[in-house]
């Protein structure tokens, strides 16, 4: 039998491409500022980092500026790369108690100005929610000159994999297992968006963008828990990956048990004192003894008070409750994934602010892993995670084989 060899220089422009990337995500998430670091990152050789910085840029998708060449204190100056100012977009939207928003998102999680806010449908049923989505993506897609690549979208609700269904949307007037991804798919397709499209849960979305450009950066194993209008999400990075579970819902954190005495509240999963409504925010203002106002997301009620009233006894003994339960979840959490660090989002960033030590102190008291040395639990960095992890789903295929968008 014949054995086919290849020449050297082949094998070097193959070890090229597979590295094409990882790459464009070193730069797209910062890690590769330079060509240097690049080099550094891939362990490749100066040349072969620049034939790959090369080709990305001719695919347009990142910059390489080499004037004036950037010095590490060592060795030559390198060139700073960065994702093109004037490259491909994907359009991103995410659906929440607030609204709809819609904006063009670049590579390095840049989002193009200006993006679109919308107010909810009433009622906020499935078809005018993603009609709306639908229709301010093609607005968005109609006025710019840059090449979009596909479509991202977040909803408060699970969604399972690969049917894409939402199972339950609580702050939509959307029926249990909406078949989201189908509706979707109807209405991009009848504004003439012939792109591909993701769906995913805002709180797993949130966790995959504070991993890749947030507060949760460069950890491996990464545990977001964040809190919207009510109820308690979270979502786990291994890797860099997405853990999803077999069907998409795993890491869902609120059905954690966190308090069993009398005064426990009722959740909708028919049991009581789970993390979902034992830390979220009417959890927090009917225990600091205030009522929610009707028409104002109860997201922003809490926050109001924690920012105004946030030294009042009653309202600091209310921040303790709450902080005590989020700790049980997150120290059980904690038990049963091992990650090294937490990143808490919307409300509980809020809270940790208010009580660090404490929080800390019930997770590493209840945690088996929390005693042999506190897992850093910090607040998330990003303003909206959503949106930007709706748009890291429609990055993903690029990531995954930069020539998809050549």
């Amino acid at each position: 039998m014949t054995q086919i060899r290849t020449s050297p220089a082949s094998q070097h422009a193959d070890r090229g491409r597979a590295a094409l990337g990882p790459a464009l995500a070193l730069v797209h998430t910062g890690r590769a500022p330079t060509r240097s670091s690049l080099t550094s990152a891939l362990g490749v050789t100066r040349g072969t980092a620049g034939a790959i910085a090369a080709e990305l840029r001719q695919l347009g998708l990142i910059s390489i500026d080499t004037s004036p060449l950037v010095s590490s204190g060592r060795g030559r100056p390198s060139h700073r790369l960065a994702p093109a100012e004037d490259g491909p977009v994907v359009l991103a939207a995410r659906v929440h108690a607030g609204g709809i928003e819609v904006a063009l998102v670049g590579l390095g999680a840049v989002i193009v100005e200006p993006r679109l806010r919308l107010p909810l449908p009433r009622p906020a049923e499935p078809e005018p929610v993603l009609r709306a989505v639908a229709e301010a993506g093609a607005r968005l897609v109609g006025g710019s000159a840059r090449r979009c690549l596909g479509f991202g979208l977040s909803v408060p609700s699970p969604v399972t994999v690969p049917d894409r269904t939402a199972l339950a949307a609580i702050y939509l007037d959307w029926p249990p297992n909406t078949p989201v991804g189908e509706l979707f798919d109807h209405e991009v397709r009848r504004v003439g968006l012939e792109l591909p499209r993701f769906i995913g849960n805002d709180a797993n979305l949130s966790a995959l963008a504070e991993h890749r450009h947030g507060a949760g950066r460069d950890a491996r194993h990464l545990l977001y828990v964040m809190t919207g209008d009510r109820g308690v999400g979270g979502g786990l990075v291994v890797d860099g990956r997405l853990h999803q579970g077999s069907s998409g819902l795993a890491i869902e954190v609120g059905q954690l048990t966190v308090r069993q005495d009398d005064g426990a509240r009722l959740c909708a999963c028919g049991r009581r004192g789970c993390l979902d409504v034992e830390a979220d925010p009417p959890a927090l203002l009917a225990a600091a003894g205030v009522g929610a106002v009707d028409g104002q997301p109860v997201l922003e009620q809490a926050e109001a008070l924690l920012r105004e009233r946030g030294t009042e006894p009653r309202v600091r003994e209310a921040v303790r409750e709450v902080v005590d339960r989020l700790g049980l979840g997150i120290a059980g959490m904690v038990n049963l994934l091992n990650p090294d660090r937490v990143v808490l989002g919307a409300l509980h960033a809020d809270l940790l602010a208010a009580e660090p030590e404490r929080l800390a102190r019930v997770v590493a008291e209840r945690a088996y892993w929390g005693r042999s040395g506190r897992i850093p639990i910090v607040a998330a960095q990003l303003g909206e995670p959503d949106l930007v992890g709706a748009a890291e789903l429609a990055w993903q295929p690029v990531l995954d084989d930069p020539l998809t968008c050549a």
